[in-house]
């Protein structure tokens, strides 16, 4: 039976998925480990009824548990580990926070109006610290095999890419040659693919209004 998972739906196209890098996470997950799943499309800027009744807090992704509604990426996914361990995706624990701090220092740098606050530098530091990371271990952050990080990193990458070109034409530096060749092969995963929005403009869309209030 599919499992039954919410995910945002794209802003100003409601039959369309939309830019949630959590809920891609979990996307990415489940085709990796080609589990079957229904997908439902909330339009989160007017949350339906339903949705709000199973799921009081209005956040997403949840995914549905033997009748049960649980939210959050990082429980669902550790969930699905659980009940579904082929193929393993596990991220050996000296490498599960590789990566951890990028996303946190890309909304920084995106928000920023100061071209001296050091918030490019900061993404720098942790893109350069990933790059050292896969330059001694890569392709992949646990080498040749595709793990869980990867997966978390993978959609946060992509709109470190796209939200950064966009507003401030900026991309990541030539030099960092294995961080780029990672998102090269990422994005181009099948997974990949079936789960990113369909188009950069709804992901542009999402970020706009956090850009510039």
């Amino acid at each position: 039976m599919a499992l039954e998972i919410c995910a945002k739906a794209a802003v100003g196209a409601r039959h369309l998925l939309g830019d949630c890098p959590f809920t891609q996470r979990v996307l990415l997950t489940l085709e990796e480990k080609k589990i079957s799943y229904q997908m439902h499309l909330i339009d989160v800027s007017s949350k339906p009824q339903w949705f709000l009744e199973v799921n009081p807090e209005g956040k997403v992704p949840v995914v549905k548990f033997d009748g049960k509604w649980v939210p959050d990426s990082d429980v669902i996914t550790q969930i699905l580990e659980e009940k579904y361990p082929e193929p393993s995706l596990v991220t050996p624990s000296e490498y599960a926070s590789v990566g951890s701090k990028i996303f946190g220092t890309f909304v920084t740098f995106l928000k920023s109006k100061d071209a001296i606050d050091g918030s490019e530098q900061a993404l720098i530091f942790e893109l350069f610290e990933l790059d050292k990371h896969l330059k001694a271990h890569g392709p992949f952050v646990n080498g040749e095999k595709v793990s869980a990080v990867d997966l978390s990193l993978a959609p946060k990458l992509y709109h470190l890419e796209v939200a950064l070109e966009h507003f401030k034409s900026w991309s990541v530096p030539e030099n960092l040659a294995h961080v780029r060749n990672y998102m090269k092969l990422l994005f181009s995963r099948e997974s990949f693919i079936k789960t990113v929005t369909s188009d950069k403009k709804y992901l542009i869309a999402g970020w706009a209004p956090k850009v510039n209030p």
